[in-house]
């Protein structure tokens, strides 16, 4: 049995992601309140840790998303008969394969991942390229700020966005990225988005702050990236994890909070960043949406929304997206 080639396009190279490292912690850390972009989570560790963190019971998104995509991939893959899927932040892929298995018995011939963390994204590459002989796999490793343009085509395609990583971006970046993918858009092609929904609270706060902790340490996984990368003296044990729900901006925060006083020496950024007791580090956003409030988004964009898949309880949404010209 041959196997269908596989192509890595890797467009973080070192020195790019070095210097936007050193940016995103200058901007963030020097800042009142502090903050640090999400995306300084993901390296090979992080990725693990967010896979395991789709496993834990109070993590409702994913095993949602998954019966969603079950009962409605056959619908999505008739519509759009894509000869291409493409997906954001692939990271497995484990949910993606229910839209591969239907589209390869059509006419699908090519999946392109695209994901931030090269080493995970080539394990995922090639567990798809043996399990689905016949299905070219292109891997871009690439962050959505800088590289959703680079993303090549090879025909007809379906673009994925799962898991409402959507709701880590706020306000203006959502808009921009929303834009982007409707520049990838030609007549014909079609966009999947998975969106968590506004629920109850305390579910909502608990699938961010789980009892086995392993959201605390992926949390605090952005502190070991800058300790490593920057040759920062972040003391782990001296942060914890927080997490709650701001119902004014529908977003889940999560949060490191200082234990006690502290410096912290930053030396590739040139830094020296203090901490009262008590001072937290926006690390991560979560935001929550409406069938409305997504629709919304979606068509300042130049996408209308031809398909709503929800679960009965309404807690989690699949919406299938066209350009509008």
């Amino acid at each position: 049995m041959s196997l269908a080639p596989i192509t890595i396009a890797i467009h973080t190279f070192g020195r790019e992601v070095r210097d936007d490292l050193v940016r995103d912690v200058r901007a963030g850390l020097g800042a009142d309140p502090k903050s640090l972009p999400p995306r300084w989570f993901y390296d090979e560790r992080g990725s693990e840790l967010f896979e395991a963190i789709t496993r834990l019971p109070e993590y409702y998104q994913t095993r949602t998303e998954t019966a969603i995509l079950k009962a409605s991939a056959q619908d999505i893959v008739a519509r759009v008969r894509p000869e291409a899927l493409v997906e954001l932040g692939a990271g497995s892929a484990e949910k993606t394969r229910l839209l591969i298995e239907p589209a390869i018995r059509d006419r699908l011939s090519c999946f392109v991942p695209f994901d931030i963390s090269e080493a995970f994204l080539q394990q995922a590459a090639r567990r798809l390229a043996t399990d689905f002989p016949g299905l070219a796999v292109y891997a871009v490793v690439g962050d959505f700020s800088m590289h959703v343009d680079r993303v090549p085509r090879h025909g007809q395609q379906l673009v994925a966005f799962l898991g409402s990583t959507i709701g880590n971006f706020d306000d203006d970046q959502r808009a921009r990225f929303l834009s982007q993918v409707r520049d990838l858009l030609r007549p014909g092609d079609a966009f999947v988005l998975g969106v968590d929904l506004v629920k109850d609270e305390d579910e909502l706060v608990a699938a961010y702050d789980d009892p086995a902790g392993v959201t605390a340490e992926f949390n605090l996984n952005v502190l070991r990236v800058l300790n490593r990368e920057l040759g920062a003296d972040f003391d782990l044990a001296a942060f914890e994890h927080v997490a709650g729900f701001d119902r004014e901006r529908s977003r889940i925060e999560m949060r490191l909070r200082a234990r006690t006083p502290q410096r912290v020496t930053i030396p590739e950024a040139e830094m020296v960043v203090d901490f009262a007791a008590g001072e937290t580090l926006l690390t991560e956003i979560s935001v929550k949406f409406t069938r409305d409030s997504i629709q919304r988004e979606l068509e300042a964009s130049g996408l209308a929304l031809a398909r709503w898949y929800a679960d009965p309880r309404d807690r989690f949404a699949v919406c299938l997206s066209a350009p509008t010209s």
